[in-house]
């Protein structure tokens, strides 16, 4: 096989050599438009899991390696004069030069062609002479650029400048420091025994302010930023302790995020950064193409085809590096906006820029430096008994919480004419049954024509007022836990389909008229919805009201405003739904008036010594809507009124919308305001599923409580399992009576074990 590599970096030069060692029938020629000794940069990290495949699959390669590889194990947080240390993280590195003229030597020893300082042929030729072309050119790859490769680029709202220096740091660093011009983060490392990468970044609007007058914008290619070197050496001259800062083509760069529909086009497929980058905080893009090249060389050498080789390459290798990418878009969004969190505790805050990219969570530490955590565990205490964070009481304005594990509302859509009935005796007791400390109900509409569905429950009529407070006191003397109502109003939602017959789907029969801000509907199929007027306002208010003054005499223990979800409330607050040219529309603050207004008669009414929330969504994920800056200003609007919590979902506002959902995906969102609205409980939802991120989330500062819908639907007992799992047995995990014999039973199932001796009548 003739195989052409473009690009003579780290990942094209390793993939060139393993194609050739593999198979030595290869013909393997390797064009590199720079000199040999030209790169970029430093030093370069790698996991143990990719120094274990390199050791694997090159022996001699590995042996090069580790004569020039550093390892260390702590990180070290510098912040408001403190230096926290987490320990047991086991990073390797080497020079980036050191790592190229092995891969060029190996590249000789195996009988690789290789042009420096020599562009690559015409790119259809090479695809009519070679029968594969590995494009390894880089984030500004021209191969990628020319095809049908769906490739994106998107940067991100920080510059960064790559440095050396030979002070030689004894961990990973980050020294984050606040200046008259805003936050600065520098992270080092070392890379040899008298060197180390230095990273330093700040947002764009920090680097405006200190840098722009002396930064060379239009530099040569090779040349230095002088003027910002000296001016970051005097930064950050303590750290530093009189060793000098270098310089190698480096200059102020705002990061590039490359994906890529495909990596593969007919014989030609994108390796390293050419298909993919990440950001370097999460690690280096030389490790991700390292890793490319072993399961590119891998797959040509297992497959009969070419075609097919290339095709298992992507399978294996995508969804590795989208969930990489992922960690490394949190963590640049963290770095990006680090002047959020420098108020923390530098414990607090130390924990959290470890866990930022929600790849190291909260029991991985503890694996990891139980010291550390158990540290961290008693600052959050706060002189009470350190116990996991989800475990620690939580005060909701007056209200006493036993644990931070709230039961998500989630619709059920099993009432009959707005009724609750066993059913959701059965659902809401089982959850409080199960140890959270808050039970939510699902959305309870205000009115007959404020549903979203036949089968959604209401409280505007005595008997489903005498069906809830059955329900409350079930909870109230059968459970530990609290209880919250959730009132709403469908708006321009309403009239559907229960969910599992078509999820926003207008009913065919037996509808009712939607009403909303603007004349919108939510879908094509959806009606449009009557704009309502004042005296339409005026009733709806009245309706919630009524509902609320119901729900106190039910016994609820927590009142929240459904103002997110495209629900009336919500659609009042988003631009893409009001439209509005009246005192209820126009800008936020006018959008803001009726929510507040409803929030505000309902608060009236409301006992004082029961707690409000209110749930937003705190983007629509759509060009135009709402988003977080704006939820930050919703959230400060509805505290200022009295709510003692603000519950934090996002979009289901508009059906365009396009979430990027993925693991706690909206917990950023919660971050933003918990670090932006003080004096107010942030809850976070969504897609929260492990006691551990739970754990993480809390202890991190980027929420107070947790609320998790979906676990509670596979297990009713998630928080008290969660409690055994992690060993805790204190009063923030205490076991229905009843239930108590299950908490000791073994938990593994293996039939040979002794079983305890119960009576279970």
């Amino acid at each position: 096989m003739r195989i052409a590599v473009i690009g003579g970096g780290p990942g094209g030069l390793y993939c060139a050599a393993l194609c050739r060692q593999l198979d030595p029938r290869h013909e393997v020629t390797v064009w590199e438009r720079n000199a040999p000794e030209d790169t970029f940069g430093f030093g370069v990290v790698f996991s143990d899991e990719t120094l274990g495949g390199v050791e694997h699959a090159d022996p001699a390669v590995f042996a090069a390696m580790r004569r020039h590889t550093v390892r260390w194990d702590d990180i070290d947080v510098h912040h408001r004069g403190t230096v926290t240390t987490s320990g047991g993280h086991g990073f390797s590195a080497m020079g980036r030069k050191e790592l190229l003229a092995i891969l060029q030597d190996r590249c000789a020893e195996v009988g690789v062609v290789t042009h420096f300082r020599t562009p690559a042929p015409d790119l259809d030729a090479l695809r009519a002479s070679h029968d594969l072309v590995i494009a390894s050119d880089g984030a500004n790859s021209a191969v990628r650029a020319g095809g049908a490769f769906g490739g994106q680029v998107q940067t991100g709202r920080s510059r960064y400048m790559w440095l050396g220096t030979d002070r030689v740091f004894g961990a990973f660093t980050f020294d984050v420091r606040e200046t008259p011009h805003g936050v600065m983060q520098l992270h080092g490392y070392p890379y040899s025994a008298d060197a180390s990468t230095v990273i330093v970044e700040m947002h764009d609007d920090v680097w405006r302010r200190a840098f722009a007058d002396v930064a060379a914008l239009d530099l040569a290619p090779g040349e230095n930023d002088t003027a910002s070197i000296a001016l970051v050496g005097e930064l950050f001259a303590d750290l530093l302790d009189g060793a000098k800062l270098v310089g190698n083509n480096s200059r102020w760069l705002a990061f590039p995020t490359v994906t890529t529909r495909t990596w593969r086009e007919g014989n030609v497929v994108l390796l390293g950064d050419a298909a993919h980058t990440a950001h370097f905080s999460i690690g280096s893009g030389t490790k991700l193409a390292m890793e490319d090249a072993l399961a590119l060389a891998a797959c040509l050498h297992e497959q009969p085809s070419v075609e097919g080789a290339l095709a298992a390459y992507e399978d294996e290798r995508r969804p590795v590096v989208a969930s990489t990418q992922r960690a490394a878009a949190a963590s640049r969004e963290w770095f990006e906006d680090i002047g959020h969190y420098v108020h923390q505790e530098p414990r607090q805050f130390a924990f959290n820029i470890v866990t930022r990219s929600r790849r190291v969570t909260h029991d991985n530490l503890r694996l990891r430096d139980p010291g550390f955590v158990a540290a961290a565990d008693r600052w959050f205490a706060a002189g009470r008994e350190p116990v996991p964070p989800m475990f620690q009481p939580y005060r909701l304005g007056p209200l006493e919480l036993r644990n931070r594990i709230v039961v998500s509302a989630m619709d059920m859509y099993r009432a009959v004419d707005g009724l609750p009935a066993e059913f959701h005796l059965v659902h809401l007791g089982s959850k409080a049954l199960g140890g959270a400390g808050l039970v939510m109900t699902e959305m309870v509409c205000v009115s007959p024509e404020g549903r979203i569905t036949p089968g959604c429950t209401g409280l505007y009529t005595p008997e489903q007022e005498a069906a809830w407070t059955r329900i409350v006191e079930f909870v109230h003397t059968g459970t530990a836990a609290r209880i919250g109502v959730q009132l709403g109003h469908s708006g321009r939602k309403g009239s559907t389909k229960l969910m599992w017959e078509g999820i926003d789907e207008p009913l065919p029969v037996g509808g009712w008229d939607v009403v909303g801000p603007s004349p919108i509907p939510y879908s094509p199929a959806n009606a449009v919805p009557r704009e309502l007027t004042d005296a339409d306002l005026a009733e709806i208010t009245e309706g919630f009201v009524a509902s609320a003054q119901a729900a106190g005499r039910a016994g609820f223990d927590v009142l929240e405003l459904h103002c997110a979800h495209g629900y009336l409330l919500s659609s009042f607050l988003s631009p893409l739904t009001n439209r509005r040219t009246d005192r209820y529309g126009g800008d936020l603050e006018h959008r803001l008036r009726f929510p507040l207004e409803v929030f505000d008669a309902v608060r009236a009414c409301w006992p004082a010594d029961r707690p409000m929330t209110v749930r937003i969504s705190a983007t629509d994920w759509h060009d135009g809507g709402t988003d977080v800056e704006d939820a930050v200003r919703i959230a400060q609007a509805f505290a200022a009124h009295g709510a003692a919590g603000i519950d934090v979902s996002t979009g289901q506002v508009v059906s365009t919308e396009q979430p990027a959902y993925g693991r706690s995906y909206q917990t950023p969102y919660a971050d933003r305001i918990r670090n932006a609205v003080p004096g107010v409980a942030v809850i976070a939802v969504g897609a929260i599923s492990s006691w551990d991120d739970v754990n993480s989330i809390l202890l991190a500062g980027r929420a107070d409580l947790c609320a998790l819908g979906r676990p509670h639907l596979y297990d009713p007992q998630w928080t008290l399992h969660a409690a055994a799992e992690q060993g805790y047995t204190g009063p923030g995990a205490v076991w229905p009576d009843p239930f108590a014999a299950g908490s000791r039973r073994p938990r593994t199932g293996r039939a040979d074990e002794p079983r305890p001796r119960l009576s279970l009548g």
